[in-house]
């Protein structure tokens, strides 16, 4: 049977790097499309293996820190990062900031690297795709390392989930090359921002031993209070942006 710290870790892995790999796949199949495949697919290429060594030169190290530490630390880490996900996840459901279009970030792209690209591997497709993958995968490698520093057990199922959502993204990218525009990812930025906001809660109060009932078995129910908690902070605010245009559209007539 799977333990629950091991479904989430797998879970926060596999969401938090789909939609990090969704918005690097639309800039490096924007490179290819106008500077050549070639630099743009050796870029991303590099990237990845960049973010694998950083995993692996890092990961050691933090197995050292003192358990009782790494899981404070990490859980305030994880507790922050998860809020500044939900924040902008739980503005754009409400309507109060736009949503992400990947098919106007890659028509954008196209347009500023216009040109005629290289014969071999064009600087530009190459150096654009490789910032996009390491800016991008720096947020995924900070998530794999901070699970392995609470838990080290946590590094396999965390490893996995984002491996496999990088091949999903990635074979969805060569099948069908185009951005994944209707990836509803700002769904998917809720569901991951909830899991690691529930998983910081539950590392944080280890960290001060705080006895959590049924021990692991709470952390379900810690991620499902805070995806209640999303849900309400929604609602609240749609019925505040409704309220508002109503008021405005009132004062006009």
């Amino acid at each position: 049977m799977i333990a629950p710290q091991e479904l989430s870790a797998a879970a926060s892995g596999f969401l938090a790097s789909f939609v990090e790999g969704v918005e690097a796949l639309t800039i490096v199949l924007a490179a290819g499309a106008t500077r050549g495949y070639r630099g743009a697919l050796a870029g991303a290429a590099l990237g990845l293996l960049t973010l694998a060594g950083l995993v692996w030169a890092v990961g050691p190290v933090l197995t050292a820190v003192p358990i009782f530490l790494a899981r404070l630390v990490i859980g305030v880490a994880l507790l922050v990062f998860g809020l500044r996900w939900l924040r902008k996840a739980v503005l754009r459901a409400a309507g109060r900031l736009k949503l992400r279009d990947e098919a106007q970030v890659y028509a954008a792209t196209t347009a500023r690297l216009g040109g005629k690209p290289a014969k071999a591997i064009d600087p530009a497709a190459f150096q654009v795709s490789l910032q996009m993958v390491l800016i991008e995968g720096v947020e995924i490698v900070f998530i794999v390392l901070a699970l392995t520093a609470a838990h080290p057990a946590l590094l396999a199922p965390a490893s996995l989930g984002a491996l496999a959502a990088i091949a999903a993204v990635s074979l969805l990218g060569l099948a069908i090359h185009r951005p994944l525009s209707r990836v509803p990812e700002n769904l998917i930025k809720l569901a991951a921002g909830t899991i690691l906001t529930g998983f910081g809660i539950f590392l944080l109060g280890e960290g001060v031993h705080v006895p959590w009932p049924d021990g692991d078995a709470s952390l379900p129910a810690l991620i499902a209070f805070v995806a209640l908690f999303v849900l309400a902070a929604v609602v609240i605010m749609r019925k505040k942006e409704t309220s508002f245009s109503e008021e405005k559209e009132a004062k006009r007539l």
